[in-house]
C-alpha cells in the first residue's frame, strides 16, 4: 500500500501497525482486517496469487486495482500505514519536562463507594473545568468525574504522537458518524478533555453568531465580559512569528498576494516551541490547556477529580438530581481494557457501583456522551436531545512546492484566513505530525512513494454548517451525519480557495483530496468539482442538547438548566443553538461560566 519494498522497513512498519491495532475498539480492527481481506482477494484475481508471493511490480497493480475499485477501503487501509510508518520520522523532544501543576485526582477505585458533595461535574473539559472552579471558588464542595485518566506533560515526551494519540482519544481516534460519506470524529477522553489534543486556536464568539442566540433562542449571556475573563486565565495572546514554521509562512504569503484577510492566530501556548504535536499533546508544557490553566485552580479551591470513572446514570428522587453513579472505565480498570476505552457495565455489582450522592449534577461530557448519559438516566425524553448535531466539517488539500517546506516543523495550527469567514468558510493552515496530518497524500504504492511530503504545505478549512447529524444510543454513541446542499456548495468554495492561497504562494499543483480529481494546476477547476469521495473530519461537535427559549426544540433552557428535571444542569458544547462557526473552545468556556455563575447563585 505505502510502496515499501524494503524489507527490513516493511518489518517494522507491520510491527508497529499490529500494535497500533491492538489499541483500536474491535469494530476498526475487524473493518481493517475486512480490508485486508480484500487485498488478498484481488491479489488472487489481479495477479492470480497470495499477496505475499507476488513481486513488487504485481504489488502495485493489485493495490491500485484496489484503490480504483474499492477507494474507501485503500484510503482506510492507507492512512493506518501511514500512521504506523509515521515513527520513522519522528524525533524526541529537547530539553527539560515542565512540572505540571498539582491536581487532587484520585482513581475511582480508590474513591469511596459513597460519599457527598454540594455539586458533581461530569466531565473535566472546556467547559466542565470552568464549571468546578467557579463552584469551587464560590464554596461548594465540588467532585469533578472524568472517563479518563490524568495525562502529564511529561507522558507526551519520548514516544512518537501516533502512540499517544490511540491512548489520548476515545475508540483510539476511531470515531465515525456514519452517512452518505463517512465521517471522521475523533474525540478526547483524559483530564482536560479536548483542550489535550486540540490545536489550541482561541478564536472569540463572532458578533453577529452572539446576536443570533440572542434573538432567535433567547440567550441572556453578553458573553463579550466572560470570554475577556477566559482570555486570561488561558493566556491568550497571538502567534509569534519565530515559531510559525514555513507552512504558516507561505499561507501568509499567499494571502497577501491575494489581499485576503489573514494573520497569525490567537492561541493559549505561551512559550510554545512549535513540534507541532498538539494533537497528540504537547511534550513542551506550552498549550495551556485547562488542565494546566483552570483545574489547578479548581482544586485549589477544594475541588476533587475522580479519574477513570464512567458516569452510569444521574440519581433523581421526586423530580430532583440526587447525585451519580459510577463504574471503572477502561483508565482505571484492567477488566477495562486499554486506556481511553470504556468497558460497558450492562448492571453494576456491588463491588463496581461508586455513588456520590449531590443535590446539583452539572452534565459536561461532551455533544457525543452528554445525550447518551441523559438516555440512561430516564432524561432522555425530550424529542430533540441527541438531535441537531453538527460538526463544522473540515476538508484539507496540500501544495507542492519546489522549496522544502516540512509542514510539521513549526505551530500545528498557525495562520488564520478569514476572507470568506462571512460566506461560512474559515481557512487555517494546519500541518499535523506525520502520519497525523489532516491531509492525507493521494494514491497507493510507488504512486504514494514518490509524494515528497517534505515539499507539501497543507491548508485546512472548516465550514459552518446545519444541524446535519444525530446522537443514538444510550451505552455506546451511533453516529449519523449528512451533509446538505449548502455544506457541500461552501466545501466547494473551501477547496477551491484554499488552491488559489497555494497557487498564489507558488504552488506548482495542488493535492485536493479528491478521489476523481487528486491533483490540480487551477483553482478554477475545483469550483464545481464533484465532492464524491470527499474525506472529511468533525473537530467541533456541538447542538445535541441545544439550549434555548422554545421549549419544543431546546431540551436545555435559557439558563442552563435541564428542562424536566430540577438540579440538573448541562454546560458543554452540547448546548450551543447553532455552529459558532469558529473554533468553540473559548465559546464553550465563556457559556460554561455564564451558566455555573447562574447555577451557584440558586444552589
Amino acid at each position: 500500500m505505502l510502496g515499501v519494498e524494503d524489507p527490513a522497513e516493511a518489518e517494522r512498519v507491520a510491527a508497529r501497525l499490529r500494535a497500533l491495532l491492538t489499541r483500536l475498539p474491535w469494530a476498526a480492527r475487524a473493518g481493517f482486517h475486512a480490508g485486508i481481506g480484500v487485498l488478498e482477494a484481488t491479489s488472487w484475481l489481479v495477479g492470480g496469487g497470495p499477496l505475499a508471493g507476488l513481486g513488487p511490480q504485481r504489488c502495485d497493480a493489485v493495490v491500485r486495482a484496489v484503490a480504483a475499485r474499492a477507494e474507501p477501503v485503500a484510503f482506510a487501509l492507507r492512512t493506518m500505514m501511514i500512521m504506523a510508518r509515521s515513527a520513522d520520522r519522528w524525533v524526541p523532544e529537547p530539553g527539560e519536562t515542565s512540572r505540571d501543576p498539582w491536581l487532587d485526582c484520585v482513581p475511582v477505585t480508590e474513591w469511596p463507594r459513597r460519599s457527598t458533595a454540594d455539586a458533581v461535574v461530569v466531565g473535566s473539559g472546556a467547559g466542565g473545568a470552568v464549571v468546578a472552579l467557579e463552584l469551587a471558588r464560590r464554596g461548594l464542595r465540588t467532585v469533578v468525574v472524568e472517563e479518563g485518566r490524568r495525562f502529564t506533560t511529561a507522558d507526551f515526551r519520548g514516544r512518537p504522537p501516533v502512540e499517544r494519540f490511540t491512548e489520548l482519544y476515545r475508540d483510539g481516534g476511531a470515531t465515525v458518524a456514519l452517512g452518505r460519506r463517512p465521517v471522521l470524529l475523533p474525540t478526547a477522553c483524559g483530564v482536560g478533555g479536548t483542550t489535550l489534543v486540540n490545536s489550541g486556536t482561541c478564536y472569540r464568539t463572532p458578533e453577529a453568531v452572539q446576536d443570533d442566540w440572542r434573538r432567535r433562542w433567547g440567550l441572556p449571556w453578553d458573553l463579550d465580559p466572560l470570554l475577556d475573563e477566559v482570555e486570561r486565565i488561558l493566556r491568550v495572546a497571538p502567534q509569534p512569528l519565530g515559531v510559525l514554521g514555513r507552512n504558516g509562512e507561505l499561507a501568509l504569503l499567499g494571502a497577501a498576494r491575494l489581499g485576503w484577510r489573514a494573520a497569525p492566530l490567537r492561541r493559549n501556548a505561551p512559550g510554545c516551541r512549535g513540534r507541532g504535536e498538539c494533537v497528540a499533546g504537547c511534550p513542551s508544557g506550552a498549550k495551556y490547556g485547562v488542565h494546566l490553566s483552570v483545574l489547578p485552580g479548581a482544586c485549589a479551591a477544594g475541588a476533587r477529580i475522580v479519574t477513570g470513572a464512567r458516569a452510569e446514570r444521574i440519581l433523581v428522587e421526586r423530580g430532583r438530581a440526587a447525585g451519580v453513579v459510577l463504574s471503572p472505565s477502561g483508565a482505571a480498570s484492567a477488566l477495562g481494557g486499554l486506556p481511553g476505552t470504556a468497558r460497558t457495565v450492562w448492571g453494576l455489582s456491588g463491588t463496581d457501583r461508586t455513588e456520590i450522592l449531590a443535590p446539583v449534577v452539572v452534565v459536561c461530557a461532551g455533544a457525543l456522551q452528554t445525550p447518551l448519559l441523559l438516555r440512561r438516566s430516564g432524561l432522555g425524553d425530550h424529542p430533540h436531545l441527541g438531535r441537531n448535531l453538527r460538526i463544522h466539517p473540515a476538508v484539507s488539500v496540500a501544495g507542492v512546492f519546489d522549496e522544502p517546506v516540512t509542514a510539521w516543523r513549526g505551530v500545528l495550527q498557525s495562520v488564520g484566513i478569514e476572507e470568506l469567514h462571512g460566506e461560512g468558510v474559515l481557512i487555517e493552515a494546519t500541518g499535523g505530525p506525520p502520519g497525523l496530518s489532516s491531509f492525507v497524500p493521494p494514491g497507493v504504492g510507488r504512486e504514494l512513494r514518490s509524494v515528497d511530503g517534505d515539499r507539501l504545505a497543507v491548508l485546512g478549512a472548516m465550514v459552518a454548517d446545519g444541524p446535519r447529524g444525530r446522537v443514538y444510543g444510550r451505552r455506546r454513541a451511533l453516529l449519523r451525519y449528512d451533509l446538505g446542499p449548502a455544506e457541500a456548495i461552501r466545501l466547494r468554495r473551501a477547496i477551491a480557495a484554499m488552491a488559489e492561497v497555494l497557487f498564489a504562494a507558488g504552488a506548482r499543483e495542488v493535492l485536493t483530496g479528491l478521489p476523481g480529481r487528486p491533483r490540480a494546476h487551477s483553482a478554477d477547476l475545483l469550483a464545481a468539482v464533484p465532492l464524491d469521495g470527499l474525506h472529511l473530519a468533525g473537530f467541533h461537535p456541538t447542538g445535541t442538547a441545544r439550549m434555548g427559549a422554545p421549549e419544543a426544540a431546546c431540551p436545555v433552557d435559557p439558563g442552563g438548566r435541564l428542562r424536566g428535571v430540577r438540579g440538573v444542569w448541562v454546560a458543554d458544547a452540547s448546548v450551543l443553538p447553532t455552529c459558532p462557526t469558529v473554533n468553540p473552545q473559548l465559546t464553550v468556556m465563556a457559556m460554561a461560566l455564564a451558566i455555573a455563575r447562574r447555577l451557584s447563585g440558586r444552589a
